[in-house]
């Protein structure tokens, strides 16, 4: 039976044989990957890893070489639009309208998204109180700071209650308190309905206190997936850290101690 567009079935995010190609450079190689329900993935990488262009991929901003995205079982590229309704998108390069103040981009999110203008506001201003942006808040987006910039494109990805949220760096810029208020959000936040979080970053530590799962990528291809705990036993080591696991996986230990002797020399 055809899955009814109306009411999207499937798991918050289930990427199947992901290839990702710009002209002869693959940057994504057969990637599978599933967001469970009620769970916050971390993807991990470092720079040129694939991270981005699988992201990209999800929201519907490439288009896959090969392989299939599905966004609670829609195909993104069959029902683009429709899976854009169901995700929320923080990408790691700021996509704001500098000439605008942080109340008029959220009132022009809120009518793309067609929300219920006091609906929108009311979330709008929830979001920005707890953000501290009451100040900013009629203050031109050009003038803000990168971290006020970011705490906006947040609250722009959760004003339509989003079903599945597609992070890519979120935490960028931000201050430590608004940081613990993003990872608390986010905690909560997949406990309601079934919802997910891919979530991209950099910052091991973070990825390791919040993810619920992580996939490591190098190269385009995933080389390790799973708990902490799972990542442990491949590299056969019970106590490592998300760090010294990422490093083991991706081959970047290799040598790692000679750079830091070499710059210790200077």
């Amino acid at each position: 039976m055809a899955t009814d567009p109306a009411s999207p079935r499937g798991p918050p995010l289930a990427i199947e044989g992901l290839v990702v190609q710009y002209g002869e450079r693959r940057a994504v190689s057969g990637l599978t990957v599933t967001v469970r329900p009620g769970e916050i993935y971390g993807l991990l990488g470092s720079n040129g890893a694939g991270k981005s262009s699988t992201i990209k991929s999800v929201v519907g901003l490439v288009r896959p070489h090969a392989g299939r995205v599905r966004v609670f079982g829609l195909d993104v590229t069959e029902a683009g639009l429709r899976t854009k309704e169901e995700i929320g998108y923080v990408p790691e390069t700021s996509m704001l309208y500098d000439s605008l103040t942080p109340r008029e981009f959220l009132e022009f999110v809120a009518g793309v998204r067609r929300l219920d203008a006091s609906t929108a506001t009311a979330r709008a201003r929830t979001y920005a109180l707890a953000f501290r942006l009451e100040s900013e808040f009629e203050e031109p987006i050009v003038a803000l700071s990168n971290g006020t910039r970011q705490k906006v494109l947040l609250i722009a990805a959760l004003l339509h209650a989003p079903r599945l949220l597609v992070l890519d760096e979120p935490l960028n810029g931000l201050d430590p308190r608004s940081v613990r208020i993003v990872k608390d959000l986010l905690r909560r936040y997949v406990t309601e309905s079934g919802r997910g979080v891919l979530f991209s970053t950099h910052t091991m530590e973070v990825a390791q206190e919040l993810c619920h799962r992580v996939g490591i990528l190098d190269g385009g291809v995933l080389q390790g997936e799973g708990t902490v705990p799972e990542l442990r036993g491949r590299i056969e080591s019970g106590d490592a850290s998300l760090e010294e696991i990422f490093l083991r996986l991706t081959r970047e230990d290799e040598g790692l101690s000679d750079a830091v002797a070499l710059l210790g020399e200077r």
